[in-house]
């Protein structure tokens, strides 16, 4: 007898994430969210390239590709978006890789990932420098998008704090979203990432997944947040 598991209703797209490195001064990072579109079906590649320095996307960046049609397959769409972002890759010499030091996996049961424990990844199994939480509040803001009439709420906004063995600060709070938000209806934690061998986290970085309301659902994107530790 066949058995097997019930797929679950889509609705929206789910973006993944592929973290490309940073630079050897680790001023700049660089990842792509990568998918495939909800209501046209095209696939989709944005590469980012952000100023960890201003909390701000390099000019001339992100670089975005989509499909035309279905036909068009998604590593060829990831391959032209990786040939178009080439030259900002070689300019500010993205070699650095990336070392993940937590992640909240898209398929962890039972959490909001509204908080994130985490420390930097030291030598030895399970060793790790520094007790910080990061933790993630929304609330109802304003947007360049007419989101209310699109999809009859307001959009979304977020607060990010940190906390080191028990004293917090402030990271991030949104104030009038940009239109490159669109319209959130929710946040949630993803990851924090770092350059391999930094021996401190004064350039880790904090991964959102941002789910702005699209064709057929939410559709999740993601957000590179300096810590600035």
């Amino acid at each position: 007898m066949a058995t097997g598991l019930a797929a679950p209703a889509l609705a929206g797209d789910r973006a993944l994430i592929d973290f490309k490195g940073f630079s050897p001064d680790n001023r700049y990072f660089v990842f792509e969210e990568f998918g495939i579109q909800d209501g046209s079906g095209f696939a989709y590649s944005n590469i980012y390239v952000v100023d960890l320095s201003t909390d701000s996307w390099v000019v001339g960046t992100p670089v975005r590709v989509m499909a035309e049609d279905e036909t068009v397959s998604l590593p060829a769409i990831r391959n032209q978006a990786a040939i178009r972002a080439a030259g900002h890759i070689a300019d500010f010499r993205i070699e650095v890789p990336v070392e993940i030091a937590a992640l909240i996996g898209d398929g962890a049961p039972g959490t909001d990932a509204r908080t994130l424990d985490f420390g930097a990844p030291g030598y030895g199994p399970g060793n790790v420098s520094g007790n910080y939480t990061l933790s993630l509040t929304t609330f109802a803001t304003t947007a360049a998008s007419p989101c209310a009439d699109w999809f009859g709420s307001e959009p979304l906004g977020y607060e990010l704090r940190i906390a080191d063995s028990g004293v917090e600060r402030l990271v991030h709070r949104d104030t009038a979203l940009p239109r490159s938000r669109g319209c959130p209806v929710e946040y949630r934690i993803h990851s924090v990432v770092m350059p391999f061998q930094s021996p401190t986290l004064t350039n880790a970085v904090a991964i959102v997944s941002v789910y702005p309301g699209g064709f057929e659902g939410p559709d999740r994107r993601f957000l590179a947040v300096p810590l600035g530790l």
